[in-house]
């Protein structure tokens, strides 16, 4: 059987987030890779409907497949972006997400997921094989 390309949701459990909470950042990280990854505008205007997503070979194949997804978590922001610096310098499409701190964390922007990924496994194994499942 040969490897199929996943994503992996990093979440911070010190944060207490609500479970609903932490599904929305995850969700925010996810869809953030997507659409960060060398997307480009249709059009010069700021109010195009269309853009064009550049995406690795990984990426599409993650599409066509099973959008394999796997949660794992850290405990504090360091090792939160600890994980997005060895992914962006692994190369890899990774998101770092920033909640603007309206629903929870007292109005305080927070980092709080990051999604490494989608990328063939043994790229992502290195980076967050270790860390525990959500």
């Amino acid at each position: 059987m040969t490897a199929e390309p996943k994503q992996v949701i990093v979440l911070r459990k010190d944060l207490g987030m609500r479970k609903g909470k932490m599904i929305a950042q995850g969700a925010h990280a996810s869809m953030a890779v997507l659409l960060q990854y060398r997307s480009v505008a249709l059009e010069d205007d700021a109010s195009a409907d269309r853009v064009v997503l550049e995406m690795t070979a990984a990426m599409k194949a993650w599409l066509d497949g099973r959008f394999t997804k796997i949660a794992v978590s850290v405990n504090s922001e360091a090792e939160l972006v600890e994980v997005h610096e060895r992914a962006m310098a692994a190369g890899l499409p990774c998101a770092l997400i920033r909640d603007a701190g309206k629903t929870e964390f007292g109005g305080v922007p927070t980092l709080t997921a990051c999604a490494v990924g989608p990328a063939m496994p043994d790229e992502i194994d290195p980076i967050t094989g270790a860390l525990k499942l959500l």
